[in-house]
């Protein structure tokens, strides 16, 4: 990995020191006027002393440091990257020998296309004025024109590359972001983009926008890409949104269809394999009962053979049982009876007679 002392200087942002205490020149001036109060008259030896004394004070003052819980301090000696340190209270060599860049590499970071955060602090989260509409103004890939705002999330994984191999992370970032964005919406359809598309579109420009970071070995982690608002331009917006309006509307009605079709298909369906099921129901039963009764014949048959005239006094009297309890009224006449005497019904009432 290269150093920055190969060039003489560093290469990146400043994302904050970790140097506490006054500014360095304000303490020159006002040990210099302390001294003009006491040494009216110059001499070279107080001089001395009195630029010692400075010295020492600036690099008490320069020697600790304190790393926030969210980031760590990259050390560069006389410009040269030395190493990583953790959050908390350290101490480095004063003067300037030793240089700690605070980044916050716990701590998840935004860019923003189309649009600002009120009160944002990083001149790169949002859009630069010169350039914010631009940015946003895309072609589908149906050749529509689209004003497409998003945002881009991600963490810094490796603080020494994110400030030395890359001159402008952040802003390369932005670069990287746009372009992406413009490669994959540009595949798709306008209405792919607005409506079915979103989901899809975001996850294909994570793994590309990762890829270009890793690529550029530019030291982040992109964590999400996430859709905002998708809108036509402002002079076709009205008819755009009328034409929305008509598709929702049409698929509304084909949901409705939908429902009342599930509503009163399955309900026939039903209604078919009941009845289906009654007819096998009742098709075995007579079936079952056709073969019993040919089974009964048979066995009767088989007896009435052996013995007729026995099978048929017992079927006769078998029919008798069968038929005479259900008689309220029997009348036994003897065959050789010539006629029949009658009697009074004594058992019907004199007001049912006529």
């Amino acid at each position: 990995m290269p150093s920055p002392s190969d060039s003489g200087r560093q290469d990146g942002p400043r994302l904050g020191t970790g140097e506490p205490g006054p500014d360095s020149e304000s303490v020159v001036r006002h040990m210099k006027g302390r001294l003009k109060q006491i040494m009216p008259g110059g001499g070279m030896r107080m001089a001395i002393i009195a630029g010692v004394a400075v010295l020492l004070v600036i690099g008490v003052f320069t020697t600790y440091y304190t790393v926030p819980s969210d980031s760590v301090a990259v050390i560069q000696r006389f410009g040269r990257y030395l190493k990583d340190v953790p959050p908390g209270l350290h101490f480095k060599l004063p003067l300037g020998i030793d240089v700690a860049t605070i980044v916050p590499v716990k701590r998840q970071l935004k860019q923003e296309f189309g649009f600002a955060t009120p009160g944002a602090r990083d001149p790169y989260q949002g859009p630069r004025p010169r350039d914010g509409k631009r940015e946003t103004q895309m072609v589908t890939g149906d050749l529509n024109a689209a004003l497409v705002e998003w945002v881009v999330q991600y963490r810094i994984s490796d603080p020494a590359r994110f400030l030395f191999e890359v001159r402008e992370p952040s802003e390369t970032l932005r670069y990287v972001s746009e372009s992406v964005m413009r490669e994959v919406v540009g595949d798709r359809t306008v209405d792919e983009v607005i409506t079915i598309g979103r989901q899809e579109i975001e996850s294909e420009a994570l793994v590309k926008m990762q890829a270009l970071a890793t690529k550029y070995v530019m030291g982040i982690s992109i964590d999400q890409v996430q859709l905002k608002n998708i809108n036509p331009p402002t002079p076709v917006q009205e008819s755009f949104n009328e034409v929305n309006q008509a598709q929702q509307e049409k698929e509304k009605l084909i949901n409705e269809a939908r429902r009342d079709y599930n509503k009163v298909i399955p309900l026939a369906e039903g209604e078919k394999d009941q009845r289906i099921r009654e007819a096998d129901g009742y098709r075995l039963k007579r079936v079952n009962e056709a073969e019993g009764d040919v089974a009964r014949f048979n066995a009767l048959l088989a007896e009435y053979t052996k013995a007729p005239e026995v099978t048929r006094r017992r079927i006769y009297v078998e029919t008798l049982q069968d038929v005479m309890p259900g008689i309220r009224s029997k009348i036994i006449i003897d065959e050789q009876t010539r006629g029949i005497l009658p009697l009074l019904n004594l058992d019907t009432r004199n007001g049912d007679r006529k």
